[in-house]
């Protein structure tokens, strides 16, 4: 076996690529590491690109994951946080994930609506199902049900996402939504959400949704609100599911 002592190896030609053995062979790194600012495959593919910082840019997609981060919603005072754009043929399967959102007005509820002409009408049909489980601070009382009062058959207007939010400055709810297949145009748009929410009166709310948007219709644009007062702070994040 030779060996090559070298501060700097370089192509003679700088336009050309350094080839370093076949493609029978596998070259072996003991004890260094190999640095560069740009990885491609043996086709030629990029795979990453890094700013020299470890900032990545130009991820292959097949390594990007399976939750592609398609827009984030920032409120701060806000009445309403709207995704217009986005919500298309792209992926089968939309998410939207909550992050601290605390609402102005106590014990209100976040409430949800979708739109299939860009977000001009937020009316869309709605049939639902829904349950709950609850347990208080002071382990006064934990309770569990089915929430008739919060489910729609067949209505148009906002549906809860959670209720009973408090507006305590370390209140807040998290959670998600899964949208499936808003760009079809034959069946109707099944969706879940998980909420777990502050409540005020000092309790978790561990909240769930079912059900679907009774349209064949797509649905291109969802809005976001309390059913009282703004959001005075949290975040919205919406996803592409590979």
């Amino acid at each position: 076996m030779s060996k090559v002592y070298a501060d700097t190896i370089a192509p003679d030609d700088p336009t050309q690529d350094l080839t370093l053995g076949t493609s029978t062979n596998t070259i072996t790194l003991a004890g260094n590491d190999l640095r560069a600012n740009t990885v491609k495959d043996s086709g030629g593919n990029t795979l990453w690109v890094s700013d020299g910082s470890g900032n990545l840019s130009s991820v292959h997609s097949s390594l990007a994951g399976n939750f592609k981060l398609l827009s984030t919603q920032t409120a701060s005072g806000s009445a309403n946080l709207s995704f217009t754009t986005g919500i298309d043929s792209t992926y089968d399967v939309y998410v939207f994930r909550f992050h601290d959102v605390n609402p102005a007005t106590d014990d209100v509820n976040f409430q949800w609506n979708g739109s299939s002409d860009g977000g001009s009408n937020y009316n869309v049909v709605k049939q639902t199902t829904s349950f709950y489980f609850q347990h208080a601070e002071d382990n006064s009382y934990a309770s569990q049900d089915y929430s008739t009062s919060a489910d729609m058959a067949l209505g148009t207007g906002y549906h809860a996402v959670t209720g009973g939010v408090a507006n305590d400055a370390d209140a807040c709810l998290v959670g998600e939504i899964y949208l499936f297949n808003p760009a079809g145009t034959t069946y109707v748009k099944h969706f879940q959400i998980v909420c777990n929410t502050y409540k005020n009166d000092s309790a978790t709310n561990h909240t769930f949704y079912a059900g679907y948007f009774n349209t064949s219709s797509a649905i291109n644009a969802i809005d976001f609100k309390f059913a009282s007062g703004n959001m005075t702070a949290g975040q919205i994040k919406l996803y592409g599911l590979l």
